[in-house]
């Protein structure tokens, strides 16, 4: 008896190691991108957190320097954090544009990039 595959059992196995193939092509295109669209984020979180720490320091000098101005170093926090509060305003009013549609865009960027 001779075991040799006929045409259609060879045609079944390519199949198969081509869907295997392909599935695996698929995952590793997931992972790429989801990596990419991550250490994109979380390098911009880093800088965003350094700056933030940055203005934290400027903004506690800024309201001691202005409340030595105005007598009282306590005006100076109040008005610091009254300035942050009409920010907030401003920028809870414009969110959207400010802020989900540039981060819904890079999102999209980076996981349709072509390498």
């Amino acid at each position: 008896m001779d075991n040799q595959a006929t045409p259609i059992e060879m045609l079944f196995e390519k199949a198969e190691d081509y869907t295997r193939t392909t599935v695996e092509l698929a995952k590793l295109n997931v992972i790429d991108k989801s990596a990419d669209v991550l250490s994109s984020l979380l390098s911009r979180l880093t800088v965003i957190i350094v700056v933030a720490m940055f203005a934290l320091l400027i903004n506690i000098g800024l309201s001691i320097w202005i409340g030595e101005l105005l007598g009282k170093t306590y005006y100076g926090y109040f008005l610091v954090a009254s300035a942050y509060f009409i920010l907030a305003i401003v920028i809870n009013s414009f969110k959207d544009q400010w802020i989900k549609l540039p981060v819904s865009n890079f999102i999209i960027t980076k996981m349709l990039k072509k390498r």
